[in-house]
């Protein structure tokens, strides 16, 4: 298991292998600008306003200010006015093209490479798709725009493969559905490290390290993996913070013609979204933030809640495998955890046999479970994957555990956790700077996982070697003035703890909170029936549930 942040994009585990894990999505309409670039208006002569926009570029600490409850950080609201530098990018038009993919379009948007210094020769190439809407011309809001999460997950593959067919029939109707790959991920001038002989020995590397020989050979695998990043995308490896995607998200409103942004984050969606509503609250629509992370956090804090919310996930994994003749782990939940333990022990002394050339190591065998916590749809197909594995036959967690980390049949890996660690790494402060640290904080590690607690305290050393300093830092998100927006949150959320929802949806001065309370990463259009009907109604009518709805 690597990633210095365990989330994922929804939806991903069950699609790749019943599949097949970041892990891992409608008041009247908001007028549509009749001209592209009518962001703002102002500041034709650069002043304050426009070296304040520019200044708040890559995520620098000068994009936060302290909270005027004395609580840490908040932050700011752009001003309002455009600076001159980036009329260029607001007034682009969008040349749209089919895509490979039938039914959709397809076209490029630019935006600065730094906002912090644009100009020509500097700019990043954005890769951009939509669905049409399926409604008559009249009926029709706008545009809607999803992202997946991750970091790292790709937007436009989010589209093309689910929302513009298998979100609801209703808004499909009356909103173009549009994705944009965040930069640095997919078709956004891709972040890439490692060659893919290379990600293969990266993902093997023991994770749960015994000796200091095996601590050494997994620091050595995270600064070989560091400098790979820096030496094969370092033009774009200090500009992938999620303040910058926000901005590019705001030039494709203006682009699209939107006077405001309609949008369905999950996971990591959750807070590029609610990053957007923070520096521009006016310009915010409908946000749906499904399965949200608190900004509020720490990294060290991110880690332990999360290794604590698949240990909860397990929990709830095992009561329901027990129910089933064909469980492999026992009886009870605490038998599950023991079964389970041991069987890692074993794959790392003895790695289990796949009927491939690749064996399946203690590593790669968590990946596998984990990758399964995502979605409670995916847990016969655990059952499977554990009772053969326990039998010696690892093929069918590897192919979990690859979904995870998004290799193909062919060994080929998509550049998701590439991007991963990129954004990551550089939106918050490493959550440990060497091996003398993550020991230290074993005990709460494990306190919060008896199963997963040991590899993920030590998986949270990724970014202890990062080759770009951190720009951002936990703060809050008021996003004062903004329209409503909704929050939703699973109980038993492995990978964006429930507490989050609660947490940002309480930090936005227009949070409204959904509660579902069940199992998985993230409700909307997962089979909620209740879920499915708030969010619809608040995107078609602007009308969010009551507070403190709650679903089952």
């Amino acid at each position: 298991m690597d990633t210095s942040r365990l989330l994922r994009t929804t939806g991903t585990t069950v699609a790749t292998a019943a599949l097949l894990i970041s892990g891992s999505v409608f008041a009247g309409a908001a007028p549509r600008s009749t001209a592209a670039g009518r962001a703002g208006a102002g500041d034709a002569d650069g002043g304050p306003a426009s070296r304040l926009w520019a200044g708040l570029g890559g995520g620098s600490q000068s994009t936060y200010a302290p909270s005027a409850a004395g609580s840490g950080l908040e932050l700011k609201p752009l001003p309002p006015g455009m600076p001159s530098e980036l009329r260029p990018y607001y007034a682009q038009k969008l040349t749209w093209r089919p895509c490979p993919a039938a039914g959709y379009e397809c076209a490029t948007l630019t935006a600065p490479l730094d906002y912090g210094s644009p100009r020509a020769g500097r700019d990043i190439h954005l890769a951009v798709s939509r669905k049409r809407a399926t409604g008559p011309a009249r009926q029709h809001l706008g545009s809607l725009m999803v992202n997946p999460g991750g970091p790292g997950g790709s937007a436009i593959g989010y589209l093309q493969k689910y929302a513009g067919t298998g979100y609801p029939a209703a808004v499909r109707a009356r909103y173009d559905i549009v994705a944009m790959d965040p930069r640095g991920v997919a078709g956004s001038e891709p972040v890439t490290c490692l060659s893919d002989p290379e990600m293969d020995a990266y993902t093997r590397v023991d994770q749960t390290p015994d000796d200091p020989a095996e601590v050494a050979e997994l620091v050595d695998a995270y600064r070989k993996f560091a400098d790979g990043c820096a030496s094969r995308s370092g033009r774009v490896l200090g500009h992938v913070s999620t303040v910058e995607a926000a901005r590019d998200m705001d030039i494709l409103r203006a682009a699209l013609g939107d006077g405001k942004l309609s949008y369905v984050g999950a996971s990591y969606g959750t807070f590029l979204g609610a990053t957007y509503a923070g520096l521009f609250p006016g310009r915010v629509g409908r946000l749906v933030l499904d399965g949200a992370l608190d900004p509020t956090l720490d990294s060290r804090q991110i880690n332990r809640d999360q290794t604590a919310g698949f240990q909860t996930a397990f929990t709830s994994f095992a009561q329901d495998c027990a129910r089933h003749r064909d469980c492999p782990l026992g009886g009870s939940a605490a038998d599950a955890g023991s079964r389970l333990t041991e069987f890692f022990r074993q794959a790392d002394g003895h790695p289990v046999p796949t009927g491939t050339p690749r064996s399946l190591t203690e590593s790669l065998a968590t990946t596998g479970v984990i990758s399964a916590m995502y979605d409670h749809a995916a847990w016969g197909l655990l059952r499977l994957a554990l009772g053969r594995a326990l039998r010696g036959d690892g093929g069918l967690l590897l192919r979990l555990s690859d979904a995870y980390y998004e290799r193909d049949d062919h060994g080929r890996y998509a550049n998701l956790m590439y991007a991963n660690a990129a954004v990551n790494c550089l939106d918050l402060p490493a959550a440990f700077h060497s091996p003398h640290e993550v020991r230290r904080a074993l005990t709460e590690f494990r306190n919060a996982s008896p199963v997963f607690g040991t590899g993920l305290a030590w998986s949270a050393l990724t970014c202890g070697y990062w080759p770009v300093p951190a720009t951002g830092r936990p703060h809050r998100i008021p996003a004062p003035g903004a329209a409503p927006i909704l929050v939703v949150g699973t109980t038993r959320d492995p990978a964006t703890p429930y507490r989050w929802a609660r947490s940002l949806a309480s930090q936005l001065s227009s949070g409204r909170l959904l509660t579902y309370d069940g199992d998985g990463h993230t409700a909307y259009t997962r089979g909620s029936a209740c879920v499915d009907a708030a969010v619809n109604s608040y995107l078609l009518t602007t009308t969010p549930p009551p507070a403190s709805r709650n679903c089952t």
